[in-house]
């Protein structure tokens, strides 16, 4: 979503929303997917887990009023990790003064109803599948 247009982003939080809408409020639904969101460390009640990786920008937020909208808690902040745990991918190239930049944009969210189903999520890098981010599971 990052370099997508406000529209285009809207649109992808229209269509997510419609499809919540269709599920029963008795099934599990697990949202996975590359946001290209940054929902920080900071703590969101009911929403974000302390143990996200940097700060957050302007698609986190939108990110976490979805998830507040829609009773959602995105899992991967709430489980204490190391930090090669938590990062989903690395920016190309080298940041300011060569320090490598590591981001936490893609997320395992489930309703919070549901939370307790999930006892553990966390990234594996390094691993062969074929993409510059590294898997998450939960």
């Amino acid at each position: 979503t990052a370099d997508k247009a406000d529209e285009e982003v809207e649109a992808m939080y229209k269509e997510l929303k419609d499809l919540l809408d269709t599920t029963k409020p008795e099934e599990v639904t697990v949202i996975m997917g590359d946001f290209n969101a940054k929902v920080g460390s900071e703590a969101v009640d009911g929403c974000t887990g302390s143990f996200g990786l940097g700060t957050r920008n302007e698609r986190g937020d939108r990110l976490i009023e979805f998830c507040q909208n829609e009773d959602l808690v995105i899992m991967n902040t709430t489980f204490k990790m190391p930090k090669r745990r938590l990062y989903t991918w690395t920016a190309p190239g080298h940041g300011v003064n060569n320090k490598i930049i590591r981001n936490q944009i893609d997320y395992i969210i489930i309703k919070r109803r549901f939370r307790n189903a999930i006892k553990s999520a966390k990234t594996y890098p390094g691993a062969d599948v074929g993409s510059d981010h590294n898997p998450v599971v939960a």
